[in-house]
């Protein structure tokens, strides 16, 4: 399966890359969520976190708070998001595992919106709690 993040990693595609090694490349975001949006993608090919082994899922982590650590250090940021998405309803946008690093300055500059829930804690926890064991 070829995306962007493939043609990215084979220099097919240009990108803005600030870190990289044998197994992760990191590379600005095009959408700049706030200045430094970074994403961290693992160069082994794998549609999302509920998809790669542990071990990437690990390391590519490990990256992020590297990168974020030293992010927030040089931007002079006030917090970080470090976040993924896993298929289209969440937001994933390009079908290849990535984790966004997103040096945060203000409140205001990225929300999470909560929608209600007609269930209660006590019924998710009671169904959780049966159905997983």
């Amino acid at each position: 399966m070829s995306t962007l993040f493939n043609r990215i990693i084979n220099r097919e595609t240009p990108a803005y890359i600030i870190y990289e090694d044998d197994k992760v490349i990191a590379f600005l975001d095009i959408g700049q969520n706030t200045k430094g949006h970074t994403l961290v993608v693992p160069k082994v090919i794998t549609e999302s976190v509920l998809t790669a082994d542990e071990d990437t899922i690990a390391y590519v982590n490990i990256i992020a708070q590297r990168l974020a650590l030293k992010l927030s250090d040089v931007l002079k940021a006030s917090g970080v998001n470090i976040l993924t998405n896993a298929n289209p309803v969440s937001g994933q946008t390009v079908p290849h595992y990535h984790v966004h690093v997103i040096p945060r300055y203000t409140e205001d500059e990225l929300k999470f919106l909560v929608s209600s829930n007609s269930d209660t804690i006590e019924e998710t926890f009671t169904f959780l709690k049966d159905h997983l064991g």
